[in-house]
């Protein structure tokens, strides 16, 4: 399971005890707020892209979302999401709980514009109902991101 990956991938900094479960599904920003108690803005949201037929993940704010303008400058083609199908076969978690923690080999992750206003956001665990509060500058080192970009709108 996706979760004892993400667990144990974490446990490298100490971070393992500090992941949460819950009785209730965290699969979209707004139950996640909900079973968090935050605002949905602080939750970071992992959206899975296909580009040349690799997987690449952007973490986001929850009210973020992508601007295939800027995406297309970044990226230097059109956003295009990974199928259902495709999500935990080339990234590693399943819908729901896709995260930046023990990825696939070569999935590059990186970090939007919109997390930098906050000084604690809440990716997920690995799983539909997990999550875990992480600071920008400890999200940047478990996520082993490739750099911060600004692919985003809707949320300034």
């Amino acid at each position: 399971m996706a979760i004892e990956t993400v667990r144990e991938y974490l446990k490298q900094w100490k971070a393992d005890q500090r992941m949460k479960e819950f009785e209730v599904s965290s699969a979209t920003v707004e139950l996640a707020a909900m079973a968090l108690s935050c605002e949905p803005e602080r939750i970071a949201k992992t959206l899975s892209f296909k580009i040349e037929g690799k997987a690449i993940l952007i973490v986001a704010a929850g009210d973020a979302k992508i601007d295939n303008a800027k995406y297309k400058a970044k990226f230097q083609t059109k956003a295009k999401m990974l199928a259902p199908d495709e999500v935990e076969n080339l990234v590693g978690h399943a819908i729901g709980g896709v995260c930046p923690f023990a990825v696939k080999d070569g999935v590059k992750v990186y970090l939007d514009n919109s997390l930098r206003r906050f000084d604690l956001v809440y990716p997920a665990c690995g799983s539909s109902n997990s999550a875990i509060g992480l600071t920008l500058e400890e999200l940047e080192k478990f996520s082993l991101y490739v750099e911060w970009v600004d692919v985003c709108k809707n949320w300034e």
